[in-house]
C-alpha cells in the first residue's frame, strides 16, 4: 500500500514540474511527450488537486489562470478516457450537462451564421446572428448557478480553485458575449472583421469552458459533495434559472435526511417576540418586512461572513440560501475582490462610513450603498450592502400627498 501511495505522490509532483514548466514559457507541444511517457491516464479529482495544490503553495492566481487552459489542452487526451458518472433526471450535475448540450447545439448555429457572414453581411443574416447572441446570453444562468451554488459547497471542502480560476473565465466570456452582442447591434461593414474575430474567439471559451466543467470541475464535485448537499443545489436552481432548458424530474436523494436538507424558516424555531428598544416583532414579522422594502438587503459580519440577506420579488443581483456562512471575497468576482477587502478595512478602522456606486445594468440605474454597521459602543460588527434601482425615482418632480 505505501508504495501505491509513493507511487501516486511521485506522478502528483511530477505533473506538478509539468505545469511549473508551462508556466516558465515552455510550449504544449514541448511538454506533451514528458506528461504521455508518465502517465497514461489521470482522474479528475487528481488534476483539480494539483492546481489546488498550486494556489495553495502560492503560485499567483493569475499565473494558474493563464495556465488553465494551456494544461487542459494537455491533459484533455487523458481525461477523455474517464468514464463519466451515470446520473438520474433531476440530479443538479445532470441538469448542467443537460444544459450544456443546448449550449453546444446553439454554438454550433452561431458559428454556422458566422460561416455565411463571412460571405454575406446582409441585414437578414445580421438579424439572425443578433437573435443567437441574444439566446447565447442565458449562459449566464449556467454560470451563475455553478458560481452561486456548487462553488459554496466545494469551498466548505477547501477546494477553491474553482471559485477563484474559473470565475474569472466566466467573466471573460461574459465580457466578450456583452461585446459582440452590442457589435452585432451597432453592425456597419468596418466592423465585420472585429466582429468575427470576437465571435469566433468567444464560441471557443465557451466550448472550453463546457470541458473544463465536465472533464474537471462536476466530477470533482461529485466526489467530494454528499447528496444532502446536492438536494439542496436542486432546492436553490429555480430561484436562478435554467440555461435553454428545463428540467423534467425531480430528484430526490436515496438517503436524504429532510430535517436538514429542506430549508426552513428559522422564524419557526421562535415562539414568542424579539424585543428592540423601540418595539417588539415576532421573527415571521421582522422577515416579511425586510422582504416587502422595495431594496435588497445584504449582511456580512465583522469576520468577513455572509450572515444574512432579504429575498424580496424582485431582487436586483442573485443571492442563493448557500452564500450563508460564506466569505464575502469568495462571492464576488476575482477583479473585484481586492477591492471588497480594502472596503471592509476602511469600515473596520473607521476611515469610513459608507461608500457608494451606482451603474445601469440593463433598463435599471442601480444605486449601491455599503454602510458600516456598529454596536452602541462604535464597534464595528459588520457591513450592510443597500441596493436600488433608482430609475423610476429620478423621474418624480413636485409633491404627491396623503391627502391627494
Amino acid at each position: 500500500m505505501s508504495e501505491l501511495i509513493n507511487n501516486r505522490e511521485y506522478r502528483k509532483e511530477k505533473i506538478k514540474e509539468i505545469i511549473l514548466e508551462l508556466h516558465q514559457g515552455k510550449t504544449v507541444e514541448e511538454v506533451k511527450s514528458k506528461f504521455n511517457a508518465l502517465v497514461k491516464d489521470i482522474a479528475p479529482v487528481e488534476l483539480a488537486a494539483i492546481e489546488q495544490e498550486l494556489i495553495n503553495e502560492g503560485l499567483p492566481m493569475e499565473e494558474v489562470r493563464r495556465l488553465c487552459d494551456v494544461h487542459l489542452a494537455v491533459f484533455k487526451k487523458a481525461l477523455d478516457k474517464t468514464p463519466e458518472t451515470q446520473l438520474s433526471p433531476g440530479h443538479p450535475i445532470h441538469t448542467f450537462k443537460l444544459e450544456n448540450r443546448a449550449i453546444e447545439k446553439l454554438v454550433q448555429e452561431t458559428k454556422d451564421i458566422l460561416s455565411q457572414l463571412r460571405n454575406d453581411s446582409s441585414q437578414a443574416v445580421i438579424l439572425q446572428l443578433r437573435e443567437k447572441l441574444n439566446l447565447l446570453w442565458d449562459v449566464e444562468k449556467h454560470y451563475s448557478k455553478k458560481e452561486n451554488l456548487l462553488f459554496p459547497f466545494l469551498e466548505k471542502y477547501q477546494v477553491t480553485g474553482p471559485s477563484k480560476i474559473m470565475w474569472s473565465h466566466d467573466d471573460e466570456i461574459r465580457d466578450l458575449l456583452k461585446e459582440t452582442k452590442r457589435m452585432a447591434t451597432n453592425y456597419t461593414p468596418d466592423l465585420r472583421n472585429e466582429l468575427e474575430n470576437k465571435l469566433e474567439l468567444v464560441l471557443q471559451k465557451i466550448q472550453d469552458m463546457i470541458a473544463k466543467e465536465e472533464k474537471v470541475l462536476f466530477e470533482t464535485a461529485l466526489t467530494v459533495l454528499s447528496e444532502d448537499e446536492w438536494y439542496h443545489i436542486m432546492q436553490d436552481s429555480d430561484e436562478i434559472g435554467y440555461c435553454l432548458i428545463e428540467p423534467q424530474n425531480e430528484w430526490r436523494p436515496v438517503n436524504l435526511n429532510v430535517s436538514d436538507s429542506v430549508h426552513g424558516s428559522e422564524a419557526d424555531k421562535f415562539k414568542g417576540y424579539i424585543k428592540f428598544e423601540t418595539g417588539v416583532l415576532k421573527p415571521k414579522e421582522i422577515e416579511l418586512i425586510f422582504n416587502s422594502l422595495p431594496v435588497d438587503i445584504t449582511f456580512v459580519d465583522k469576520e468577513g461572513i455572509v450572515k444574512y440577506f432579504s429575498a424580496s420579488k424582485d431582487r436586483i443581483f442573485v443571492r442563493a440560501r448557500s452564500i450563508i456562512g460564506r466569505k464575502v471575497e469568495n462571492c464576488h468576482p476575482p477583479a473585484s475582490v481586492e477591492i471588497v477587502e480594502k472596503l471592509v478595512a476602511d469600515f473596520a478602522s473607521g476611515k469610513k462610513e459608507h461608500e457608494d456606486f451606482w451603474l445601469h445594468l440593463g433598463d435599471k440605474y442601480v444605486f449601491i450603498r455599503y454602510i458600516a454597521v456598529r454596536d452602541e459602543k462604535g464597534e464595528f460588527i459588520g457591513v450592510v450592502e443597500f441596493t436600488q434601482d433608482i430609475k423610476p425615482l429620478q423621474s418624480i418632480t413636485g409633491e404627491k400627498r396623503i391627502a391627494d
